[in-house]
């Protein structure tokens, strides 16, 4: 596997198998961030194809001297921000969980997962981009702060009220039984 630099430099260079192998190394990370942003596999294969448009149009304001993944999901977070915000301004439109009941039934750890996910949905779009990036992306507080460019500080403020309304959503649906002073994170 090439590295990073070496890889964006046949991208720059417009080398077709570099597109291809580009794509390939981030190609999960870019999707998964968009559909657990944007709550629905149609909408988040539109992004995801926006999504690599904008980072290819703009690999050339990379810094090499910062890891790539990090400034990736940047650029894929903003467009999924951008798109929620039009949507938002142009009509109103309720989603579907279906892409979740099409997931196994049954098991407590399957429901669980569910309720997880809802809970995550239910995150202003601050937060819960942070508590994708740091559960779902394992990125460190660093990392995320420069994905979306806001200080540490506030990535942990923020992760630490997303785990908390997590959790409150979850005992609030019966999910479990503690309250959050029982909680410590």
């Amino acid at each position: 596997m090439q590295s990073e630099e070496t890889l964006v430099a046949a991208c720059l260079r417009k080398e077709s198998q570099a597109f291809t192998d580009f794509i390939q190394r981030f190609h999960d990370d870019v999707f998964r961030l968009c559909f657990r942003m944007l709550g629905n596999r149609s909408d988040a294969e539109d992004i995801y194809q926006e999504s690599f448009l904008r980072i290819f149009r703009y690999l050339h304001r990379w810094d090499s001297s910062r890891p790539l993944k990090p400034w990736i999901l940047q650029v894929t977070a903003n467009r999924c921000r951008t798109w929620l915000s039009s949507r938002r301004k142009s009509t109103v439109q309720l989603e579907s969980d279906s892409e979740l009941a099409d997931r196994k039934t049954g098991e407590e750890s399957n429901e669980m997962a569910r309720e997880i996910s809802r809970a995550v949905k239910l995150l202003r779009e601050d937060y819960r981009q942070v508590f994708i990036l740091y559960h779902e992306e394992a990125l460190d507080y660093l990392s995320i702060s420069e994905a979306i460019g806001k200080p540490v500080g506030t990535i942990k403020t923020w992760l630490h009220r997303a785990r908390l309304e997590v959790l409150e959503t979850l005992r609030s649906r019966g999910m479990l039984e503690i309250s959050q002073n029982d909680v410590r994170i």
